[in-house]
């Protein structure tokens, strides 16, 4: 069996770090037929031992990719990941999703912490590993029912398994000589020392009982934590020094300012009477420190956190609220006072103690992982059938927040329309497409409001040349005398989309009169895609109106630009009509695959599908939709950018494969259409999806760090094009097939 660990690794001081190394050493070493490796999150140069076979730099979004192609390539049978929040890149540690949806054995996580209380990023990431895992292990019973109550995991995939702790010897009097603190009362606390960890309760509670107890110490065993010290240095520590000056507790006091091994932690363990976790937070799932001490024999008095409430029930401990120093205090001399009742607290913790030693814990994991080794992946899978009903319901939600009588802002800050922005030509002409669109399919009555206020913008925006300005501020200025190419093309699509669609004779008059005043310009065109988009529009054109031989010359002329970029760009292995693969690039090869249908041209449709064929074969990967991102885009011979995604390019997609699906009827296509959309919801390099159910947007991308959370006009309008698209497709495939 060949087991691949993903996690922080000794000697970083860190305590997933130390769970990980315990947990390889309590797999029988002594069986050769088991072979451990660690994939090491390595934040900075560390000397490992022989474990560790590869290093990730946990800000490196590419390090995770490549992680996993060396994990599949050495083919391990099974994947343990270590999960907590902080240790991974991206956001919310967003990184390792790209991971682990690489790989092709199963999956065994561990969570080190489950927040009740996550942010939208939390809880999208961790259902997501959840979906993949094939096993989750927590380590208290409440973690339970927080996995299953807030992010719907389902109990069959879930199994408690205690924190596993060392075997102590239980021999005090030894130990506490070894401290050379013989017939000394030891309160012990220890761990990384940070403000959440409640010291200064301790230090409050002292006084009281030093005076009943003089011989009593209380030790506080761990350096800072290493974010606090690059944040704030020893400010808590020396905080909490000048509360043991103030208080006179000097010689009650003593700091060990070191990363303990596991040798020297039992000794401090073995030696304490009682142990103390006094931390101020309620939301701790899992404490390494807590069950070494339980393990430890230690009578344990703790702040009632999650963990601790679990752990310390049935004599284990005892609990006392939060911060309250005067409740600890009469706990702390009650004990002294009594010790029959501390001994009985110590026999309880060594009982349970007994049977999660890691010896034990790792007979556990031990036939867990073999009977991993042996099952294959399974992955969600979705019924053909089902599919139509199982999209998310068309709703006008968001666009409408973004629209008012002049027409659609363009940009948001998250869900909230972003006025300072304004409008453009561009996304009123989508908006213009998507209102079309839904009629087309819905016969929705109040989306006829909808089309007059798009199109009335197109209108105001139109120039007497029959140019267009594109963008406009809020106070209906606009800010540049002619728009983009792009946008003028974009202008022509959602016109030229009119002709067939218009629920007014109406519209349909201002449509072409605006079509026609434009016309002129087709030719003038120098962007490819600007050539592609009016392409588009006249190809919806000419559906209604097929014999206006004049028109259909001009798409040719047109078609045949991209044709000569084409030539100019394309050669054995680059089949591509410019040097790079931007942004929107399936539009081109789409514009020209929509034009065959009017033109009888065996070199253009030849070009279009050379074209199709060659995107294809870069932006469908494992079989699903890896677009290219707009950091440097995707140059010939260079590596191709996988951030920012954007779903502009989703929605060209969407299209392309649609129409190749309806030229050739091959099911592949039809496939990988859904394939394409399905990027919104989750089909994507970080696995998250981008459309967001509650307020009905689309966010804008995908990100090195993460999701773009704000959801502009651009990206919901491309999410309802491409969403109509695939709904109108397969409503008319499932129907011809009953």
């Amino acid at each position: 069996m060949k087991i691949a660990y993903i996690s922080t690794y000794l000697p970083k001081q860190c305590g997933i770090a130390t769970f990980t190394n315990d947990l390889i050493q309590s797999i029988d070493p002594q069986d050769s037929s088991i072979t451990q490796h660690v994939i090491a999150l390595s934040d900075q140069p560390y000397a490992y031992s022989e474990e560790v076979v590869f290093e990730i730099n946990p800000q490196q979004q590419l390090d995770y990719i490549k992680a996993a192609d060396f994990i599949n390539e050495n083919k391990y049978d099974c994947v343990v990941l270590e999960h907590e929040f902080g240790i991974f890149g991206g956001n919310s540690g967003v990184y390792i999703l790209s991971l682990i949806n690489q790989l092709h054995m199963p999956l065994l996580v561990n969570l080190h912490t489950i927040l009740e209380k996550p942010n939208i990023d939390e809880r999208a990431i961790l259902i997501e590993i959840a979906k993949r895992a094939s096993i989750i292990v927590v380590m208290s019973k409440y973690a339970i029912n927080l996995l299953q109550k807030i992010y719907h995991v389902h109990e069959d995939k879930i199994r408690l398994i205690p924190h596993g702790v060392p075997a102590f010897n239980f021999q005090q009097e030894l130990a506490k000589e070894k401290l050379k603190l013989a017939h000394k009362k030891i309160i012990l606390t220890f761990g990384f020392i940070a403000r959440n960890k409640g010291i200064e309760t301790v230090i409050q509670a002292l006084p009281k009982v030093v005076q009943e107890y003089p011989d009593t110490l209380y030790l506080i065993v761990g350096k800072t934590h290493p974010n606090v010290l690059k944040e704030s240095g020893e400010e808590y520590r020396e905080y909490l020094m000048g509360m043991i000056k103030e208080k006179h507790l000097e010689d009650h006091i003593v700091f060990v300012n070191e990363f303990v091994n596991n040798e020297d932690l039992a000794t401090y363990l073995t030696a304490c009477d009682i142990y103390i976790t006094p931390y101020i937070n309620e939301a701790q799932i899992t404490s390494g420190t807590l069950s070494f001490a339980v393990g430890a024999g230690a009578a344990v008095i703790s702040t009632p956190y999650w963990h601790a409430k679990d752990l310390l029930s049935d004599g284990r401990g005892i609990l006392f609220d939060f911060k309250n120093h005067k409740e600890l205090k009469n706990i702390l001399i009650d004990l002294f006072d009594n010790p029959k009742k501390l001994e009985y607290l110590r026999d309880n913790a060594r009982q349970h103690g007994e049977k999660t030693t890691w010896k034990k814990i790792g007979v556990t994991y031990t036939h867990l992982l073999q009977k991993l080794s042996s099952t294959q992946i399974i992955r969600d899978s979705k019924l053909k059938t089902s599919r139509l009903h199982n999209l998310p319901k068309f709703r006008w939600d968001h666009l409408d927040r973004l629209t008012n009588q002049v027409g659609i802002i363009q940009h948001a800050t998250f869900a909230t329309p972003n006025y300072r922005e304004g409008y453009c030509l561009d996304d009123n002409a989508r908006a213009l497409l998507v209102s079309l669109m839904q009629y087309d399919v819905f016969k929705e009555k109040a989306t006829k409001k909808r089309i007059s206020t798009y199109l009335n913008y197109i209108y105001y925006a139109q120039r007497e040349d029959g140019l267009f300005h594109n963008f406009m501020n809020f106070q209906n200025e606009f800010l540049e005398e002619t728009g983009s190419e792009d946008s003028f093309g974009r202008a022509i699509w959602a016109l030229g989309y009119l002709f067939n669609t218009a629920p007014f004779v109406d519209f349909y008059q201002l449509g072409s009169k605006m079509f026609f005043k434009a016309l002129p310009h087709f030719e003038q065109l120098k962007s490819i895609r600007a050539i592609a988009y009016t392409m588009l529009g006249i190809a919806e054109y000419l559906k209604q109106q097929p014999n206006d031989e004049g028109v259909t010359e001009l798409l040719r002329r047109l078609a045949l630009k991209l044709v000569h970029e084409y030539e100019a760009s394309a050669d054995e292995d680059w089949k591509w009509f410019e040097p790079v693969l931007a942004y929107d690039n399936a539009i081109i090869p789409l514009a020209i695959l929509m034009s065959t249908k009017f033109l009888n041209d065996d070199k253009i449709k030849n070009i279009g599908f050379t074209s199709f064929y060659f995107l294809e074969s870069i932006i469908m990967q494992n079989g699903f939709l890896s677009i290219i991102g707009n950091q440097k885009w995707a140059k010939q011979n260079q590596n191709i950018s996988k951030f920012g995604q954007q779903p502009i390019d989703v929605t060209s997609t969407v299209l392309l494969f649609r129409e190749v699906y309806e030229i050739t009827k091959d099911e592949a296509y039809f496939e990988k259409m859904i394939r394409s959309f399905e990027w919104f919801l989750g089909e994507n390099d970080l696995k998250l999806p981008l459309y967001d159910p509650h307020t009905k947007g689309c966010c804008d991308g995908l990100e090195t760090y993460g999701i773009n959370r704000n959801q502009g006009a651009e990206s919901t309008l491309c999410y309802f094009i491409s969403y109509i698209t695939i709904y109108k497709t397969m409503k008319i495939k499932y129907q011809a097939e009953e």
